[in-house]
């Protein structure tokens, strides 16, 4: 049996209610089960590809109806935690994006917010996966949370695993007094992968961005600044053979790839009539993951992971139902 991509991170509830008072009138909120890395999870799984997944649950029914849907995902669920007192919660407006102020959280005290470097057996959850990934999120929730991704990466390392991560820059999280640059380096200075964009490098890395945004820029200007901020980290972290970034520019998706050698442009998108933001960069993750997972050359590998993340965009839930077929015709 193939060995298996292992995805870490906090599963959440998304609260998606409709404002203006509405969500009250009608006595109704849909609730999506999700998190980063259970998105990747996800869409990994979808695309057939072997998966476990990760987390921290309080030990109820509601956890065991979550690891049944995990389950279903033929996600290997063997590795999360039960213990704790509760399920993180976040609350997004529907159509809204998680970049945007309208998010609440809901996740101190969690279940996954509790963990405590000593209590996951990491030889014994990473002895059958091949591939670890997690995403900047898990460090901004508590320093202990950053110490057990480390013990994990440690790990993970020692085992030969490859290691990719996410850099979701959350600036709501991030308040138990230390700044991402205190912590971010020395986590990623075990990655081999680097999926993100110029502004999450500058805040979690502290690379700054040739650029302030990307309000009026060309794709060459954003293609020659990522270029020189990958070189920035190429020096700072000279084990990561692969970065990615990507740039959602009002209408327009593209997307950036220094791969070993190779330097690969995705061909622009075009996003019209959104259905639902959240969970477009998990899935641009996972098909990271994929085309390097299946050794595809550098510029199959970015527009695949592009016209999924796009793809995602006209998906309700947190995690795509696309299949590879369905986006491989989309990139004709």
């Amino acid at each position: 049996m193939s060995k298996k991509i292992f995805c870490f991170g906090e599963l959440l509830l998304r609260m998606s209610p409709q404002l203006n008072q509405q969500w009250i009138a009608d006595c109704n909120m849909p609730v999506y089960v999700g998190g980063a890395e259970l998105n990747v999870a996800q869409a990994l799984a979808q695309w057939q590809l072997p998966v476990k997944y990760g987390t921290a649950l309080p030990n109820h029914y509601l956890s065991e109806e979550i690891i049944q849907f995990i389950e279903a995902k033929k996600i290997d669920s063997s590795a999360i935690h039960l213990g704790g007192e509760r399920i993180g919660v976040y609350y997004l407006p529907q159509g809204a994006d998680l970049k945007n102020a309208g998010v609440i959280y809901d996740r101190a005290h969690s279940a996954f917010a509790a963990l405590k470097p000593g209590i996951i057996n990491w030889k014994e959850v990473l002895k059958d996966c091949s591939w670890f990934h997690f995403s900047a999120i898990s460090p901004a929730l508590n320093e202990a949370a950053a110490a057990v991704c480390e013990e994990a990466l440690k790990t993970a390392k020692a085992l030969g695993l490859k290691i990719s991560v996410d850099l979701n820059y959350r600036a709501k999280l991030w308040q138990y007094g230390k700044q991402p640059v205190a912590v971010m380096p020395q986590l990623v200075s075990y990655c081999d992968v680097i999926m993100g964009n110029l502004w999450a490098a500058e805040a979690l890395l502290g690379v700054p961005s040739p650029v302030k945004d990307s309000i009026g820029k060309t794709n060459i200007e954003l293609a020659a600044a990522a270029k020189e901020s990958m070189q920035h980290l190429q020096t700072q972290f000279t084990q990561v053979k692969t970065m990615a970034y990507t740039f959602r520019l009002d209408n327009r998706y593209w997307a950036y790839l220094q791969h070993g050698q190779q330097q690969a442009t995705a061909k622009e998108l075009t996003i019209e009539n959104v259905v639902d933001k959240v969970g477009s960069g998990d899935c641009f993750m996972a098909g990271l993951i994929y085309g390097l997972v299946n050794n595809h050359a550098a510029d199959s590998i970015i527009n695949f992971a592009a016209t999924a993340a796009v793809g995602k965009l006209y998906e309700k839930g947190d995690a795509t139902q696309q299949s590879v077929a369905q986006i491989q015709q989309r990139l004709v």
